[in-house]
């Protein structure tokens, strides 16, 4: 049997290469489809048009489609959907992800393009209606799965998570069978738990994935990296579990097996402000990890709490101050137009903004998305109806009815927050010793100020500790470029492409 595993993007969002890629879980789902014997093409239609699009299902005339639903893209999937019901009639078309799970029932109208939605976690699943054909008779018998039979919708019970998430195949391993990607970029970004410990009244996770948290092991994460460094040449990966410390041992493992492999990475990680320790983020640090993001959302007590956040100002400031002093860049998540912000509200936030000097940061407008309590409560207390997805062609339906203002004042104070304090560089040496991260990261400082040769001393510093580090020799290439030195550049990137032969920045600048 063939299957075609399709994703693509809102419309506002089709020319962004991040915001394009396609969901992690998709490409899980399609290395279980390939390593249990189907015929699985995985498709990002997200920059594709139309017309294009329909020649491709043409050509590759599956028998079974599975299409990636979420809140941002629920209007296009079904257009999707409908696109291959109308050229394929007799194919099986399933939905899955954060969005259709929630709202099956807006999916499963009469009439709908979509034969199934997957509810939850779907590999089980997917390979039991893989399996079966998908056959109308049996999908009652199938757990996790809602369907249209006779004029109404059946949900079968719910299907048992996964418990060992080591036995799911790499996707990494499977991209070659795929169409419309950007392997190196889609490859950057990887997932070593599935769950939350926290309860945030804005965020699903615990809904969908369930109040535990599932963890992947140590050795499971450096063979997926290791992976990927060799076959497509990344050495920076962005990990994007909800709290990537919420087993502070699985991850001091973690970072002692990236050192005494001698990977040489540099990765970012989320994680919230209850969930690191001087210890934790030192070892974070000595394994590459250059930058720390944490939810910190608003500076307000009260607001902190309407949101379902279980901290307070001073855990924020005490968190922020520990990443800052070890050395590692500090990126933050604001939440802006919360109904009932005050003006004293928001100074609190951007009192906290100038005390913890974060290096980046991202304000999002507070909205809804479905299996939220935000969501239920808003549904329940009639402030909106369940109807609000199928009825608004907005991308995100934001809670305030107008926004902007907040958001903007936050921005502002974020883009002048950052520490302009060189010395903190030596203080970190002195307390750390060397960790090629304080060189990177040092280095890339002092060229952005202009100051070209005490960036090439941070530099060089990593080729003569570390020959084997490809940081060390990249960067110094970076900067010879930037210098107009091409040919001693050129020199640099060879020397990264004898570490790591598939290194696509190096390759493309020989």
């Amino acid at each position: 049997m063939k299957i075609l595993l399709a994703y693509q993007s809102g419309l506002p969002h089709r020319d962004d290469p991040y915001i394009s890629l396609v969901p992690t879980g998709l490409c899980y789902l399609h290395a279980c489809l390939r390593e249990a014997g189907h015929d699985s093409t995985l498709a990002n239609f997200s920059a594709w048009p139309t017309a294009s699009i329909k020649q491709e299902i043409l050509r590759i005339q599956p028998d079974f489609i599975g299409i990636s639903q979420w809140t941002h893209n629920r209007h296009c999937s079904l257009e999707l959907a409908r696109t291959c019901r109308d050229l394929l009639p007799d194919s099986t078309i399933v939905m899955g992800g954060g969005h259709a799970t929630f709202c099956y029932e807006d999916i499963l109208h009469e009439g709908s393009p979509v034969d199934i939605v997957v509810l939850g976690e779907g590999e089980a699943t997917l390979l039991e209606l893989a399996a079966r054909g998908a056959a109308k008779t049996e999908r009652q018998n199938i757990a996790g799965v809602a369907f249209r039979h006779n004029g109404t919708i059946t949900v079968t019970p719910a299907r048992k998570n996964l418990e060992e998430l080591d036995r799911l195949p790499l996707p990494a391993r499977h991209l070659d069978r795929s169409i419309g990607f950007d392997l190196e970029l889609q490859s950057e970004f990887i997932v070593t738990t599935r769950g939350c410990p926290s309860a945030c009244f804005f965020c699903s996770s615990p809904d969908f994935w369930g109040k535990r948290v599932r963890f992947r092991s140590p050795q499971a994460i450096i063979e997926e990296i290791k992976y990927i460094r060799q076959t497509f040449g990344l050495i920076y990966f962005s990990i994007r579990d909800d709290t990537f410390t919420a087993d502070r041992r699985r991850v001091l493992e973690f970072c002692s097996l990236l050192q005494k492999q001698e990977v040489n990475i540099l990765w970012n990680c989320q994680s919230r402000v209850n969930a690191i320790d001087e210890e934790l983020v030192m070892a974070m640090k000595r394994a590459g990890c250059e930058c720390i993001q944490l939810g910190v959302e608003s500076g307000s007590p009260r607001i902190l709490k309407q949101l379902g956040k279980t901290i307070v100002p001073s855990q924020i400031e005490n968190a922020c101050t520990l990443i800052r002093d070890v050395g590692i860049n500090l990126s933050i998540y604001l939440i802006s137009d919360v109904p009932g912000e005050t003006g004293e509200d928001i100074q609190q936030t951007v009192e906290l903004i100038r005390h913890i000097h974060p290096d980046d940061g991202y304000v999002s407008p507070l909205a809804y998305y479905p299996g939220t309590r935000l969501y239920k409560d808003a549904v329940t207390s009639g402030k909106i109806t369940s109807a609000i997805f199928t009825e608004s062609r907005q991308s995100a339906l934001y809670v305030a009815s107008k926004s902007g203002q907040p958001s903007a004042k936050l921005l502002k104070e974020l883009t002048k927050s950052r520490l302009n304090n060189p010395e903190r560089f030596k203080d970190q040496k002195k307390r750390l010793g060397y960790y090629y991260a304080t060189n990177v990261i040092a280095g890339e400082w002092y060229r952005q100020q202009g100051e070209y040769d005490k960036a090439e001393e941070e530099l060089r510093e990593i080729t003569t500790v570390q020959p084997g580090n490809p940081w060390g020799w990249f960067l110094l290439g970076d900067l010879y470029s930037e210098r107009g030195r091409i040919k001693k550049a050129k020199e640099y990137y060879g020397k990264v492409l004898s570490i790591v032969p598939q290194h696509g920045p190096s390759k493309s600048a020989q």
